[in-house]
């Protein structure tokens, strides 16, 4: 019988291995394509991302007509997950934009400004490679802006529009602070955001694991002495008694289960439709969801101020910071918007149809059309928010930890209860 259960635990660690194995493989894909710009020219390469209607939307972010596009299996050998393999942070990113503003305005020439950060070894080798190839680009004829589209994975479409504007404007070492600068503030805001999410999340898989290392080792054992008492037990001890013995001898399938779940559901967040649920559900989460709408509202109001005092026309500030803002429903304004602007209304008309947007910033933006003024008023409304985003996780992370501490707390006290009142009745009965 214990060969038996050994050969049961090897076969479900085997089969847990195996569908975790597809799983990452099935995840790990890369694809090739081949797409025209706007003025015609053919481009090629490869694309990384989780599905072909990412891959597609990816390239349409970057004003390419996709030709052909298909789907290439990563080999097993040289196995890295997708999401180390040429990763560049977005603080690297602000750190090249500012030493390229520097050496402009030390009037250095572009190309020895690129050799000299093509060898700056502080950078990921990922941006070491790609600034290389931009020096040969730009080397070879090109303009720094067609050199910086060839690296998309790194380089936004909304870093690429402004650098174009700022080509044509003569005003580079200018440009490149302002991105250095919009890079930095979105930087730091998302990182307050993730972290002050970090925490509970942190906090609540180390009470999780605790819990599960009682109720999977510890518990059994206490079981089987209160059975061989034939003690009468309360219903909730029975009840964690159940789930103990349930996890130790499914637990392996459980992780399974939950594993498949995550990789599927994830799947699907990266599809359209899941796409809009979770743009949708993020804004209209209790205690997050004000949180969510206010950094949406900084970002959407620093990529328009931004690239309005670089002089990129408002149409197509509206048109790249909707590709950039990464929320469906300030996607959907801010293109109502541009439908607006074109048939001759204002911006402030459409955004007054959009819930998620608060009266106040309508009626600033409002007032910024009548003025003539609404980078500035652009301006004040991005620093509101960023000084709201910054309040608001300041007092959500003090309003957390007595959250889960009391929650800590009640867990242990009932895994506590149903262990110590049936050992209290199992003393005093001896």
């Amino acid at each position: 019988m214990a060969l038996d259960a050994n050969s049961a635990n090897r076969k479900r660690k085997l089969l847990v291995l195996f569908v975790t194995v597809c799983a990452v493989r099935g995840y790990m894909s890369v694809f090739e394509y081949k797409a025209r710009t706007k003025e015609g020219e053919l481009r090629s390469g490869v694309i990384d991302v989780s599905s072909k209607d990412a891959a597609i939307e990816r390239l349409h972010q970057g004003n390419l007509v996709v030709v052909e596009i298909k789907e290439q299996k990563v080999s097993g050998a040289g196995f890295s997950l997708p999401f180390f393999r040429g990763k560049v942070p977005l603080k690297e990113v602000m750190v090249f934009s500012r030493q390229l503003s520097t050496l402009f305005e030390a009037q250095v020439p572009i190309l020895d400004a690129l050799k000299t950060l093509a060898g700056d070894t502080s950078f990921r080798p990922a941006l070491r490679g790609a600034v290389s190839e931009i020096l040969k680009d730009v080397t070879g004829g090109l303009a720094l802006s067609q050199a910086l589209s060839k690296h998309q994975n790194i380089f936004s479409n909304f870093y690429l529009n402004l650098v174009r504007a700022a080509e044509e404007a003569g005003k580079l070492q200018d440009t490149f602070t302002y991105l250095a600068d919009y890079i930095e503030r979105n930087y730091y805001l998302t990182s307050k955001v993730r972290n002050a999410l970090m925490y509970p999340i942190v906090v609540l898989v180390a009470m999780l694991a605790v819990m599960a290392v009682m109720t999977v080792v510890v518990i059994p054992d206490l079981a089987t002495i209160f059975k061989e008492t034939n003690q009468p037990l309360p219903f909730y001890t029975e009840m964690i008694f159940a789930v103990s013995f349930f996890l130790r001898d499914w637990g392996i399938a459980v992780i399974l289960v939950i594993v498949v779940a995550i990789f599927l559901f994830w799947r699907w967040a990266e599809t359209p439709d899941g796409r809009v649920f979770f743009n949708r559900l993020e804004v209209h989460l209790p205690l997050f969801g004000e949180i969510f709408r206010k950094l949406y509202m900084a970002r959407v109001a620093d990529n328009l101020q931004t690239m309005i005092v670089a002089g990129i026309p408002i149409l197509r500030a509206l048109e790249i910071t909707s590709e950039v803002v990464g929320n469906v429903i300030y996607k959907k304004a801010l293109q109502d918007a541009m439908v607006s602007v074109k048939g001759g209304s204002t911006i402030s008309a459409a955004f007054e149809r959009v819930p998620e947007i608060p009266v106040m910033v309508v009626q600033m933006i409002r007032v910024g059309e009548l003025t003539g003024r609404i980078d500035f008023i652009l301006a004040n409304l991005a620093r509101f928010f960023r000084k709201e985003v910054d309040s608001m996780l300041d007092n959500l992370v003090t309003l957390i930890e007595p959250i889960m501490i009391l929650v800590l707390g009640v867990m242990v006290a009932f895994l506590m209860l149903a262990i110590f009142v049936p050992l209290y009745n199992l003393v005093g009965a001896l």
